[in-house]
């Protein structure tokens, strides 16, 4: 049985302990880590604003850039307030509506309040 820990990067189990350069490596990948990095790493997929404030179902944000609304000549200005914004399955999108119009927003161009 293999006890070294499986590649973080690949997913592989056939690594190794090369003692010279004291990390494991992955043939497969040629991906070098510690232990420590085998372990995996909690990700923080709380919706989160451009200022880090973790953003709720039907919060108000406002839009901290002019963004184009690709497919049409729609351009949201910077300062437009959004009323009621829903989350959706990805943590760096949410789903809206301006002026009627159903609209999907990247959080990192979005402020709340």
């Amino acid at each position: 049985m293999n006890k070294d820990p499986k590649c973080p990067k690949c997913g592989m189990e056939n690594t190794y302990y090369d003692s010279s350069i004291m990390m494991y490596v992955c043939p497969d990948c040629s991906h070098e880590f510690s232990n420590e990095a085998s372990t995996e790493e909690i990700v923080d997929t709380t919706p989160r604003d451009s200022n880090g404030t973790e953003l709720m179902d039907s919060d108000s944000v406002t839009l901290i850039k002019d963004l184009k609304v690709r497919g049409s000549s729609l351009v949201l200005k910077r300062g437009t307030k959004v009323k009621s914004i829903r989350l959706t399955d990805n943590h760096e999108e949410v789903d809206c509506k301006i002026d009627g119009t159903s609209l999907v927003l990247k959080t990192c161009f979005l402020k709340k309040g």
